[in-house]
């Protein structure tokens, strides 16, 4: 069965125009990219919005929750951190068919392939590069309680949770035994950081998930995708943008595809110095939480694969998805056995 991917913009309307007032008869189509909430472009003909929702089907627990990205969102609008206005969030599921928010559309463009990225220039590549380490900076130093987030997560034992929750994920929307899994969760238990960088981590920092000025693609308009938000160690979104930080002449990320891997984006360490030089302190045991953004990413694409099986997802790319899987346990386990942490090796 194929998913309609139509939204109901009668109901949706009703709600917006209480919520903004003046709206006039609604389109909506749905926004490439993004494989995990449906994300929908809302006009009237004179002004757009973004409307996200949680996806189609099968949903992992404790996932897709439309409220945590509404309330971050929201917290963060003065922080010095790009995120559009938010309009409103509607948890009556009888609007639409389901819970959802829904914010300004920025005007800029995402940067999701190797080709988008091509049509920098060498300086530009470097200055985008620059900037995005800089509001992960930003976003790392807000202070959560003086934005209303002191609630947000627990800090304390946050790792050690994270690793509960994809193993749950896992043995939730597994397609077929893959014991490298259990080899790297085995791994990863034994060799805990301790967590000395608490704050809000975004979950899912990467290039595509950046909003650019369409003059000036330097210049990030708006961080995106915040359903993975909350407050834990810091330094597991390094792990993320460090996954994600495509090379040449390496393994590519395969949601990336070698986005960063041009002229002028600079290698994975020297992203790494600056995040460390403008934090002011040393980062040490970055294999762990590169090895762990890896086994995330793969657990996070088997659930979509999972979904796209059963008939419920929405949009174009997902026939290749489950392929994707297995390349990123492979290269989380090489990293691991070459890591200079011991119990990581094993």
């Amino acid at each position: 069965m194929v998913v309609a991917v139509q939204l109901d913009v009668k109901g949706l309307r009703r709600w917006l125009d209480d919520a903004e007032g003046g709206v006039g008869e609604l389109s909506a189509s749905l926004i490439a990219g993004g494989r995990s909430n449906p994300t929908y472009e809302v006009t009237d003909g004179e002004r757009s919005w973004v409307l996200r929702r949680p996806p189609y089907g099968h949903i992992l627990p404790s996932a897709h929750d439309m409220g945590r990205e509404h309330r971050v969102l929201s917290a963060l609008q003065d922080t010095g951190v790009p995120v559009p206005r938010v309009v409103g969030l509607c948890r009556d599921e009888s609007v639409i068919g389901a819970s959802f928010y829904v914010m300004d559309k920025l005007e800029g463009v995402t940067l999701r392939t190797h080709t988008d990225t091509a049509r920098l220039t060498h300086t530009q590549r470097g200055q985008l590069a620059d900037t995005m380490v800089d509001i992960l900076v930003r976003l790392h130093e807000v202070d959560p309680a003086a934005v209303g987030l002191a609630d947000w997560g627990r800090p304390d034992g946050y790792l050690q949770r994270q690793l509960k929750r994809w193993r749950g994920q896992w043995e939730a929307s597994m397609t077929q035994p893959r014991p490298e899994v259990e080899q790297l969760l085995h791994r990863l238990a034994a060799t805990l950081p301790d967590s000395r960088h608490p704050g809000i981590v975004h979950g899912d920092f990467k290039v595509d998930n950046m909003m650019v000025d369409r003059e000036d693609p330097a210049r990030i308009v708006g961080v995106l995708d915040w359903e993975m938000s909350t407050l834990g160690d810091t330094l597991t979104d390094l792990g993320i943008l460090c996954s994600f930080w495509d090379q040449e002449g390496e393994f590519h990320n395969p949601i990336t595809a070698g986005a960063t891997a041009l002229p002028g984006f600079p290698a994975r360490a020297q992203v790494v110095e600056r995040y460390a030089a403008a934090r002011g302190f040393e980062v040490s045991d970055l294999d762990w939480y590169m090895v762990f953004a890896d086994l995330k990413i793969a657990i996070i694409l088997e659930g979509i694969h999972a979904r796209h099986l059963q008939g419920h997802t929405s949009g174009a790319d997902f026939e290749g998805v489950g392929a994707m899987v297995g390349p990123l346990l492979e290269r989380a386990l090489d990293l691991a056995s070459a890591s200079t942490i011991p119990g990581l090796r094993a």
